[in-house]
Order: C-alpha cells, then sequence, then structure tokens
C-alpha cells in the first residue's frame, strides 16, 4: 500500500499546472450564475399551478422548503407554557389583560389579550402581530398626526387614530372575539433578545462565533439555520397554543392579521399552521420587496419562491390581501391575479380578497381594518350586522399594558442567555434528527435545491482534442441548457475506454487531474489505465470562472450593509450548492448519453470531499463506486458568513458525518482506509 499521508499532502498542497483551457483566455463561462445577485427588492412572480393536483405537490414542495429556511423542520419540542393572565383593565364592553407564557423554557412571550366583556359559548380567537411600528403595542403617533390621518380619510376617530394596532384588536374584541397582540422580538416587554439585535443587526460579533455557544447571525447560527425569523415564527405558533388553552377560544375558529413585518409573519404563520382558519396580512404580500428588517428574512427562504407564493400555501382557505401606496401598489395586477387563479382552480373563488387602496401610505388604517372586520365577520361566523363600525374607545398607554411588574419580574436576557437559548434549541434538533435519519434525508434535499432529475437538459460541447498515446485529452463544456449554466471540463478518454466513467474532483478545480510536470496525477493515471474515462470540472467559481485563477475565500453578497448571511443566501443559492449541482450535471449528462458510460465512480479527495458526499448523497444509486475524504473538514468550523462552504442548514442535519451516512454504503472513506485499490 502507498503511503497515504504522503500522497495526500501532495495532492493537497502541490501547485498543480493549468489544464488546457476549454474557452478562449479572457473568456468566462456564459452562465446565468455570473449576473447580478438577487436581493429583497427583486421581482419574484408567482406562477399559479394548472390543476389541483399540480398544487398539492407544488404547495407541499414549497411549504417544507419555507419550514426547512425558518428553522422548523423538525419542530422545537413544545414545553408548557405556564402562562399568567393579570392587570385586567375593563374598557366597558371589552377587557384588556396583560400576559406573557414561555415558548421556549425560560423565554417568554409578552402582549395584552382583549376579550368581548360578555361571553357565551365558543368564540374565535384571533392572532395580531404588530410590525415595526415604534413600540408598536405602545405605540402613539399623538394627537397632531392622527389629526392628519383623520384629515386624509385614513381614521376618523382621534384616539383610534393615535394606535391603530390597539385600535384593531378592541374591535375585534367588540365583535365577539378573544385577541392576542403579542410583542415582536426586542419590542415593549419583549427584550431578553435586544431590539438593536433583531431589528436593528449590523456587524458580526467575533465573541459570537464559536463551534459551541454562538450566537445569532453567526455562520454556526447559519448552520443550524437559527435566525429571528425562526424565533418568531415560532411565538406564532406557541401564541396558537396559548389561544386556544383559553376556556372561551373556538380551537377550530383561530385567525390571524398584522401589517408590515406583521404581515410577514401573518403569511409564514398561515402557511406553516394549519390550524389558522382565516388570514389577512395587510401591505406586506407582493412581487417588489419582500421585507427589510433581519427579522423577516432567513437564509434559503426566498431562492425559489416569494411572499405571493407563501400567502397562496393558504388556499382554499379565507385570504383577505390589502396594498397601499408601498412596495405592494402594483398587487391588483401583479401577484393577486394569479393567487385569485389559484384559488379559481382550487373552486374556492369567494375565499380570497385585496382591498386596493393605494391613495393611502403604509398602513393598517380605519378604511383596511374595515374591510379586514367584513372578512373576519364572514369567514368566522360572527353574525354582526354592521362589523365595519368602529366606535371610539380610550386609548390604553404604556403604564396600562406594560406587562411586569414588582410582582412579575422581567426574565433575564443578554448574550448568555442568547448563547444558552440557541444551544437547547440546537440540542433538541440533533435528538430529534438522531432517532428519524428521514428527517436528515429531508432536510438535506431542501437545502442543496436540486436532485438529478431537476437538473434539467445538460449537452456535451467539445471545443478541443488532443491525442496524448494511450488517452485523448478533450476539453470542452457541460451546456445546461434548462438553466443558462456553462461549465468548463476536461475528459480524458482512455483508448481501452470499457464504457466507465470517473468524476474527479480537486479544490484546484480541472486542473487537479495534472501534477507539476502537466501529467496525469498518479490516482487518475490509475483510472485510466484501468479503462475507465476521467472528468476534471471547473465547479462554479474554480478555474476559468476566475479571470485572476485565484481561488475564491469570499463569496459575493448583495449591496447591503448588513453583515447577515440572510441577505443574500436567503435569494441566492449557496456557493456550495452550486458546486453540488454541477457535479450532478455531470453525471446527468453522462446519464443521459447514449453513447455514454454504464457506471459511474465519484472521486472527491483533499478539498473537495465534502461536495462529493452531498453530490453522493443526491446522486444515489446513479453512483457505482466513489472515494471520499472528509479532511477533517465539517460545517461547524466555518467561522465567516462569506466563506465559499457556508452551507445554511448543513449542520443541523448531521454535517459532513451525517452526508457521509446518507451517502451510499458504495462510498470508501478514504480517510479511514486510506485509498482503495482503483485509486492506487
Amino acid at each position: 500500500m502507498k503511503a497515504i499521508p504522503l500522497i495526500l499532502c501532495i495532492f493537497c498542497c502541490s501547485t498543480a499546472l493549468s489544464a488546457p483551457r476549454a474557452l478562449p483566455e479572457d473568456s468566462l463561462p456564459a452562465d446565468s450564475r455570473l449576473n447580478a445577485l438577487k436581493d429583497l427588492n427583486g421581482y419574484f412572480p408567482f406562477h399559479p399551478p394548472k390543476s389541483p393536483a399540480d398544487w398539492t405537490v407544488e404547495s407541499a414542495r414549497i411549504r417544507h422548503d419555507l419550514k426547512v429556511a425558518v428553522g422548523l423542520f423538525p419542530e422545537p419540542v413544545r414545553h408548557p407554557l405556564n402562562s399568567v393572565i393579570h392587570g385586567r383593565i375593563d374598557g366597558g364592553d371589552f377587557t384588556a389583560e396583560k400576559v406573557y407564557f414561555e415558548t421556549r423554557p425560560g423565554y417568554l412571550l409578552t402582549g395584552t389579550l382583549y376579550r368581548p366583556k360578555s361571553i357565551t359559548g365558543k368564540i374565535p380567537g384571533v392572532l395580531c402581530p404588530h410590525g415595526h411600528w415604534n413600540e408598536a403595542r405602545f405605540y402613539d403617533c399623538g394627537e397632531t398626526k392622527a389629526a392628519q390621518l383623520i384629515k386624509k380619510g385614513a381614521e376618523k376617530h382621534i384616539e383610534s387614530a393615535r394606535n391603530h394596532i390597539q385600535s384593531r384588536c378592541i374591535g375585534l374584541a367588540r365583535l365577539g372575539c378573544t385577541v392576542l397582540q403579542y410583542d415582536m422580538i426586542g419590542y415593549c416587554d419583549n427584550d431578553q433578545i435586544s431590539h438593536q439585535l433583531a431589528h436593528r443587526f449590523s456587524k458580526q460579533r467575533p465573541e459570537m462565533i464559536s463551534e459551541k455557544d454562538w450566537g445569532l447571525y453567526s455562520p454556526q447560527a447559519e448552520s443550524h439555520l437559527q435566525s429571528i425569523m425562526m424565533l418568531q415564527t415560532w411565538n406564532s405558533i406557541r401564541a396558537i397554543d396559548f389561544l386556544q388553552s383559553l376556556p372561551e377560544v373556538d380551537p377550530g375558529r383561530i385567525a390571524v392579521t398584522g401589517a408590515s413585518g406583521g404581515g410577514t409573519q401573518t403569511f409564514a404563520l398561515s402557511a406553516l399552521d394549519p390550524r389558522v382558519t382565516v388570514s389577512m396580512p395587510a401591505v406586506m404580500v407582493g412581487t417588489a420587496m419582500q421585507g427589510g428588517c433581519t427579522c423577516e428574512n432567513a437564509s434559503l427562504m426566498r431562492i425559489k419562491e416569494g411572499n405571493v407564493a407563501f400567502a397562496a400555501l393558504f388556499a382554499p382557505r379565507p385570504l383577505g390581501l390589502t396594498t397601499a401606496n408601498d412596495w405592494t401598489r402594483e398587487m391588483a395586477t401583479k401577484g393577486f391575479p394569479e393567487i385569485r387563479k389559484t384559488y379559481q382552480m382550487l373552486g374556492a373563488p369567494s375565499m380570497v380578497t385585496l382591498h386596493d387602496r393605494t391613495e393611502f401610505d403604509h398602513n393598517y388604517n380605519l378604511p383596511s381594518r374595515q374591510a379586514m372586520y367584513r372578512w373576519f365577520n364572514e369567514h368566522l361566523d360572527l353574525g354582526i350586522a354592521n362589523p365595519e363600525n368602529e366606535r371610539p374607545h380610550k386609548l390604553l398607554t404604556e403604564k396600562d399594558l406594560t406587562v411586569f411588574d414588582r410582582d412579575h419580574p422581567k426574565p433575564v436576557g443578554g448574550d448568555d442567555f442568547e448563547r444558552a437559548l440557541l444551544a437547547s434549541l440546537a440540542a433538541e434538533a440533533s435528538a430529534t434528527i438522531s432517532r428519524n435519519p428521514e428527517i436528515a434525508r429531508k432536510g438535506w434535499n431542501s437545502i442543496l435545491g436540486t436532485s438529478l432529475r431537476d437538473t434539467g437538459v445538460v449537452e456535451w460541447q467539445l471545443t478541443d482534442k488532443n491525442d496524448r498515446g494511450s488517452y485523448l485529452e478533450m476539453p470542452g463544456l457541460h451546456n445546461n441548457r434548462t438553466k443558462g449554466q456553462q461549465v468548463p471540463v476536461i475528459w480524458l478518454y482512455p483508448k481501452n475506454w470499457k464504457r466507465h466513467a470517473a468524476i474527479f474532483l480537486s479544490a484546484h478545480g480541472k486542473s487537479g487531474l495534472y501534477n507539476e510536470q502537466g501529467d496525469p496525477r498518479p490516482e487518475v493515471r490509475a483510472l485510466l489505465k484501468d479503462g475507465v474515462s476521467v472528468c476534471g470540472i471547473d465547479l462554479f467559481q474554480q478555474g476559468e470562472f476566475l479571470r485572476d485563477a485565484k481561488p475564491v475565500t469570499e463569496t459575493r453578497r448583495v449591496k447591503n450593509p448588513r453583515e447577515a448571511a440572510c441577505y443574500t443566501q436567503g435569494y441566492n443559492r449557496p456557493l456550495f450548492a452550486q458546486r453540488v449541482a454541477d457535479i450532478l450535471s455531470a453525471i446527468r449528462l453522462i446519464q443521459t448519453d447514449q453513447h455514454g458510460a454504464k457506471k459511474i465512480t465519484l472521486v472527491g479527495l483533499a478539498g473537495s470531499g465534502h461536495w462529493a458526499a452531498a453530490a453522493h448523497f443526491l446522486a444515489g444509486k446513479a453512483i457505482h463506486r466513489a472515494a471520499i475524504e472528509s479532511s477533517n473538514f465539517d460545517f461547524i468550523k466555518v467561522t465567516d458568513i462569506r466563506h465559499p462552504d457556508l452551507m445554511p442548514g448543513a449542520s443541523k442535519y448531521g454535517g459532513m458525518k451525517g452526508l457521509l451516512d446518507l451517502a451510499s454504503q458504495k462510498a470508501w472513506n478514504v480517510d479511514a482506509n486510506g485509498l482503495p485499490e482503483w485509486l492506487k
């Protein structure tokens, strides 16, 4: 047996000569991935399904991918809520109470509970997330601003105009609903994680980057799909648990409505929790800007779909939408017609409506609230004759509504709390996944975002041919016509070819097939001698993708000053996943060539084993045999959100070991066993 450590050292550290080019000098591949990155201000159309059967399949995929992206696959454990309700305020025909409960052990969700003064039988429960208005539950725009809103026709009563968030809760309670208006993370009483961190985060915190005890926005948090979006969505799910625990609430009549950032929470919760029966996300759903706050974004969330598709997941249940003179202004012609077609196709055209009032700026004003009252009255079976008649009320102040006091002390927060919260979530997910490997399989499929079936049409384009005696050297291109991608490759064909092909990966791209003298490496020669053709690939951002030939050390990022991976990785497939997709394209090309190989070998030695492991997992039985060297790589060790191998979700679903475990048993673990005989 050869001295394996020496071989691996040579393979990893030597400077390989450039492989023959597939393209002319100074030319880059004609690849759509070299275009400008997409960001939250892109265009996000929704294509309605052609049939109910199509929608059954497509909606399941979109919902699963959304659940994965927001970090809730699998869901955390639902620990006891330990809810506390106190400080009842009598509003005449309604009551308001202070409430808090644990969505995680030691992590409290705070808010105000509004109820009708007189309750008979079971009544609906409504969640009201608030959005990014200053002080939110304690919001007060003042009498001057309120008077201006009344003059514009946006409001009718001064007290209601001063806090539209409070107004809709009282209005719904007067219509006969129990209403929970709960705090977003970092707002009002919910400050165990600060407002600055949740909504104004801008710069990475080195002290929070660690393989253990990491913090939010770190590479490790990304690798576990932990985000503010995750925590807020989980808070919303537990808020339904709380509503359904109240004796007067009908568990079969749960509604949710919020505007702006509260609209984001509304459509996310409505898409993911089947207990929501009526939904009305206001001034948030559209094909334009998707949500600018860190709390509205998560890595992987909008790579394939946008807010319109997420809202459409609620079909055929009753869905109301509103617009304003903001990023939703084109919803009537871009987005809503497609949602309406989906409802029509499902036989429920009356179950969706659009309140289109673009003469008003971003809002949840009286006309919008009235549209919501009518919608909820109809679909929650409230039976009110004139539901849009919103009457004046006394404004409840911050002093009235503050949850914590001497008898109800504020819980501990801060950095240590943040670390412990994320650690407990990661430990629970790991335990759940270890009991059911199918969760890891589904998770990896989602985060990598591709499969052999979805690879598309890949064609081989020969650009040169050189006779090297015992083999032919053939530079060329793998053209993915379906996706507009072009990958430079080189094929080495032995003249005693036995219809067996090997994809040989390298940290250096296709140059990794050669040694310093320009000859095939010993491992490549072993394959050629055995009658196996060998393919070297410049994976995306390797080799001919680079003008200066220097390896990429930082991935591109969108033009956003905040150092949060979600602004780039939430809209663009991670580089790691794109490289894995290139490997699948090569496998697909071999499979579809009628004169091609009957067997496929996959080799990923030092610096490329992690790509090979992911590709092998996705390709499954298409790979006849594989040699994979992990080189002690693992995703949890990535320390930069712009590292080329940052793969959101990878550590959550088992990391490198998990990939190797999921791959075929035909994979040869080079680290443990040395090189297999067929590579010597």
